[in-house]
């Protein structure tokens, strides 16, 4: 029964962990970068100076890429806000999966454990741990105190000693992996809309331009120029914005892996270590 409640304590700490800051991040950062960019479309790319005769209607200046994105319409933007958060939520996930490698390189962390695990030097293992800091450090030292106890504990056949240090490092992983995966979502989300808002500013500025072509007479060119101008720029925003979520998005989730295979490594090493260095008794202690 006391295990029982052990167990059920720590799913608890999963579900606090990873439940607000990482939510509170990201309701925090979408809104701000969708009125920067608003902002930005408007005082900036739409300033008056970046087009002839000082009016925004007419053409941008020659060269003006600031007056030829605003060209682009209110689907512009958008797309700037998903292209910065992108940008925003790759540092922030960058940030996070360095922090939780710990202070040295993963693998010599874990040939390191390992070698001072054959040498049964477990104080010096969990020494190396509080050193090395990080998801992986506390994942590996849960492990190791598990291991310690285990090795006091004369009750328990060797099968169950090995079961109760798998168990403990899955526990301890379950408690580190969500904070690593958070916020991957928006990025993956981002990765999947940015071309479709992207084809609807396309397919807006294509209604204008062959708007411009059904007028009677000779066809509005400036009409004609804006639609196709507003129909590429979307396009090269949006292609923009998926190209670089998808990059991010495989990244971290390649990073996300390594940190994975490392702790299982460690884990393993531990088991394998337990099960070769203790005999399993012969038979269970009766009780009186």
């Amino acid at each position: 029964m006391e295990k029982k409640t052990a167990v059920v304590s720590k799913n608890a700490n999963v579900e606090k962990k990873s439940s607000p800051v990482g939510s509170l991040f990201a309701s925090i950062v979408i809104p701000l970068a969708l009125i920067a960019c608003v902002l930005i479309y408007m005082f900036v790319l739409g300033n008056p100076a970046n087009f002839e005769g000082g009016d925004a209607n007419n053409h941008p200046l020659p060269g003006n890429y600031l007056g030829i994105v605003y060209k682009g319409g209110w689907v512009v933007p958008v797309l700037m806000s998903l292209n910065l958060m992108v940008f925003i939520f790759a540092i922030e996930r960058a940030l996070t999966i360095g922090k939780a490698k710990g202070s040295k390189n993963v693998a010599e962390f874990v040939r390191s454990i390992s070698a001072k695990l054959n040498q049964r030097d477990i104080n010096g293992a969990i020494t190396s741990c509080d050193a090395q800091k990080g998801s992986v450090g506390n994942v590996v030292k849960a492990g190791l105190l598990k291991y310690k106890e285990m090795q006091n504990e004369p009750e328990l056949l060797k099968a169950e000693k090995v079961a109760a240090i798998q168990k403990e490092i899955e526990e301890s992983t379950a408690l580190e992996l969500p904070m690593l995966e958070k916020n991957l979502v928006v990025i993956s989300t981002i990765a999947s809309i940015s071309t479709l808002v992207g084809l609807i500013g396309t397919v807006l500025g294509m209604i204008k331009a062959f708007a411009a072509l059904a007028t009677s007479g000779s066809p509005d060119s400036v009409a004609l120029a804006n639609g196709i101008s507003e129909a590429l720029i979307n396009t090269a925003l949006g292609i923009t914005g998926s190209t670089i979520a998808i990059i991010a998005y495989n990244y971290f989730t390649s990073k996300i892996d390594e940190l994975t295979y490392s702790i299982d490594e460690a884990g393993f090493s531990m088991v394998s270590t337990f099960t070769a260095q203790h005999e399993t008794p012969t038979a269970r202690p009766q009780t009186v």
